[in-house]
C-alpha cells in the first residue's frame, strides 16, 4: 500500500486507535487514508444531508472522542507523562472535550452542532490535530510542575 499523503505523529496515533477498535476486521482492506476520510471526512454535500437540528449519535461521540485521545496518548508517548480525556455531549451535540496531563490542560474544544463534524479533507484533519499535539506539548513546558522542590 502506497501512503499518499505525509502522516504526523497525530496522524499515525489516530490510525492506531482505529484499527484496533477493529474487532471483526472490517476495515482491515481499507487503506488508512480510505478508513480516515470514511470516519471524519465530510463534504459540502454529506453536511447537506444532515439537518441543522439533529440528536448526535454514540458512535460520532466515540469518533470525535478517539481524536483527543490520538493526542492524549501520542503525548504520553512522548513525554512518559499520563493524560486523561474527558468528553462531555449532550444529545443535542453540544458538549465539551479537554485533555488534562498532571493538573494542566492541555487541550479545550467546546462544540455545537457536533453531529455535523468533520473536516474537509484529509490534509485538513492532519494539520488540525498535529496543531493541537504541538500546542498540548508547548502549554505543558509552560505550565509543568518543578520537579526541583
Amino acid at each position: 500500500m502506497s501512503e499518499v499523503i505525509d502522516k504526523n505523529a497525530f496522524t499515525e496515533e489516530l490510525i492506531r486507535q482505529l484499527r484496533a477498535t477493529d474487532q471483526f476486521g472490517n476495515w482491515a482492506k481499507m487503506s488508512d487514508e480510505e478508513l480516515l476520510t470514511k470516519k471524519y471526512v465530510k463534504t459540502k454535500e454529506d453536511l447537506k444531508a444532515i439537518p441543522i437540528i439533529a440528536d448526535i449519535d454514540e458512535m460520532l461521540i466515540g469518533e470525535i472522542k478517539m481524536l483527543y485521545k490520538a493526542i492524549a496518548l501520542q503525548f504520553e508517548r512522548k513525554t512518559g507523562v499520563m493524560c486523561n480525556v474527558v468528553m462531555e455531549m449532550s444529545h443535542e451535540g453540544f458538549g465539551r472535550c479537554i485533555v488534562i496531563a498532571d493538573k494542566i490542560v492541555l487541550v479545550d474544544k467546546y462544540f455545537k452542532d457536533a453531529h455535523r463534524f468533520g473536516y474537509r479533507t484529509l490534509d485538513k484533519l492532519y494539520d488540525d490535530g498535529q496543531k493541537l499535539l504541538d500546542k498540548a506539548f508547548a502549554t505543558y513546558e509552560q505550565y509543568k510542575p518543578c520537579k526541583d522542590k
